[in-house]
């Protein structure tokens, strides 16, 4: 099935990874581009229900990508394999931008990382494409519980970038929620090894709907935790921490404080660090 009109660039190679965009149907393939070092695809059409974004890499590295024209360009950590988007409808769609996903043309982008975009500390955790579907591009968030299983309670919504943390529901107001399990926890995978420096934590602060968490504590891969004390606040709450080396980190052992509500959440979660050397 063909469907749609794709518009696609070729750049000079100048890198060592080819970049591969497309949109999908099931197993057909609508459009595509295929490209080293920088690609990018107009596709002129609208999304229907059971079409998904997939790219690709055949080497690992980091990549700036804009799958989207509604959410910010991302730059991720790229595995081999592949890293399919399903285009959300409905329930899963409440998540993300209203006008995301919609309408007629659509531009899809893909570039390797600058070195200066990787040196340093910055931030690590930050990814709008993340979903559950995702096992390609890091960073990549999971968790144990999500609220009822609805997209605005998801993993994904503490590390979409988006810190409104005033009200709870459809974006931009998306969240992790715990459905009021103590046992819940959060990991981020980062898909290699990373030194972390601070911890910035923004919990749900729709008082006086939610509750809060007094404590809580990060593991790293080594099984060291890390205590943080937390506070009623809708503001960034940071710790500064000794450099760790992991390739993941686990939110976990949250305890709420004693409040009448039973929904303390989390809005974001922001790790600063850099490459591991």
């Amino acid at each position: 099935m063909k469907r749609g009109v794709a518009t696609l660039r070729r750049f000079p190679h100048t890198g060592a990874m080819n970049l591969n965009i497309a949109i999908i149907h099931e197993t057909d393939v609508l459009a595509k581009v295929s490209s080293p070092h920088e690609a990018w695809l107009v596709y002129q059409n609208e999304y229907r229900p059971g079409d998904a974004i997939a790219f690709s890499t055949d080497t690992e590295g980091f990549v700036v990508l804009r799958l989207e024209d509604f959410l910010a360009p991302t730059l991720v950590y790229a595995a081999k394999g592949t890293f399919t988007l399903p285009i959300p409808f409905g329930e899963k769609k409440i998540c993300y931008p209203p006008l995301s996903f919609g309408g007629t043309v659509h531009y899809l982008s893909a570039r390797e990382a600058e070195p200066w975009e990787t040196e340093g500390t910055r931030d690590i955790s930050t990814n709008p494409l993340d979903c559950h579907e995702n096992t390609t591009i890091f960073p990549h968030a999971t968790a144990n519980v999500e609220t009822r299983g609805e997209s605005v309670f998801a993993a994904r919504c503490a590390v979409d970038g988006v810190i409104a943390n005033h009200s709870h529901g459809t974006w931009p107001y998306a969240s992790w929620g715990i459905n009021r399990d103590p046992n819940a926890a959060l990991t981020l995978e980062f898909g290699r090894m990373v030194t972390i420096e601070e911890i910035i934590l923004y919990l749900r602060a729709d008082f006086p709907h939610d509750a809060w968490w007094k404590q809580a504590k990060v593991r790293m891969d080594g099984g060291e935790d890390i205590l943080l004390h937390l506070e009623k606040s809708d503001k960034a709450q940071k710790f500064p921490i000794r450099p760790v080396t992991t390739r993941r980190m686990t939110l976990h052992d949250l305890v709420k404080a004693d409040d009448p509500s039973p929904f303390p959440a989390l809005a974001q979660i922001r790790v600063l660090g850099r490459e591991a050397r």
